[in-house]
């Protein structure tokens, strides 16, 4: 069976990489005016993609929120951000076209890593909205932080508050890699009960709502991430490592 490209993935690869040799600020208006057209007009307007999302229409043909979902699935992601990077790879080009395909290569691997991960997803979908977060403020910092008025703490309500800092208190107290165990199982389902929600606040176009969403799922990572780097010392006391 013949393996030619067609001619729509042609347009679409060229597109993409008149896409990638654009100044940031240039791919930025691209990405803003997407916000505020339509996703069909945008492609009969133009060949050029105008977002991560553009780049997989394969794997996301309805775009991002509210027309598709915030939930995407890694291994369809994963399968059409191979076929991307085979015919972006430098080897397959020369000259002047090598360039390209290493900027394309860059971007593609940018766009994925970033619909990849649920937090850096969220980020992104609101910086379309025009919300920008810094990497600080979406993962959180300690629970003394917020109890002293620091970092995002003016971003959650009390029950919230309490929690986290509970669940920090289990982990140091925790004296057995059965109780991590556990606990990592229920700060998995407060991840996805937190993604859940934040697809229905893209769907429903709460974008503050959202943000506030995005730094809780923050809170869940960086309590994720404790948990992964507990290790259990001589004395019964607990050490995290990143």
């Amino acid at each position: 069976m013949s393996m030619a490209p067609t001619r729509a993935s042609y347009r679409f690869f060229t597109a993409l990489q008149r896409y990638c040799s654009l100044p940031s600020s240039e791919q930025a208006l691209s990405q803003s005016r997407y916000v505020s057209t339509s996703r069909a007009l945008s492609q009969k307007e133009s060949l050029r993609p105008q977002s991560h999302y553009d780049l997989f229409p394969s794997s996301l043909p309805s775009g991002p929120p509210p027309n598709g979902s915030f939930h995407i699935d890694p291994s369809i992601l994963r399968q059409e951000f191979l076929q991307l990077q085979a015919r972006a790879h430098p080897d397959r080009h020369q000259g002047a076209d090598k360039a390209k395909a290493e900027a394309a290569s860059a971007r593609i691997n940018d766009a994925y890593k970033t619909l990849l991960n649920p937090l850096a997803r969220a980020r992104y979908l609101l910086s379309l909205r025009g919300v920008e977060m810094s990497e600080d403020e979406s993962i959180a910092g300690s629970p003394a932080d917020m109890s002293e008025g620091g970092g995002n703490g003016g971003s959650l309500d009390a029950g919230l508050l309490m929690e986290v800092m509970e669940v920090r208190e289990g982990i140091e107290e925790a004296g057995s890699r059965e109780e991590i165990e556990d606990m990592k199982k229920e700060n998995d389902q407060r991840k996805k009960a937190s993604e859940h929600r934040l697809d229905e606040l893209f769907r429903a176009g709460d974008i503050e709502a959202a943000r506030r969403e995005t730094v809780k799922l923050g809170y869940w990572v960086n309590v994720g991430r404790a948990l992964d780097g507990w290790e259990k010392v001589g004395d019964g006391r607990v050490s995290e490592h990143d």
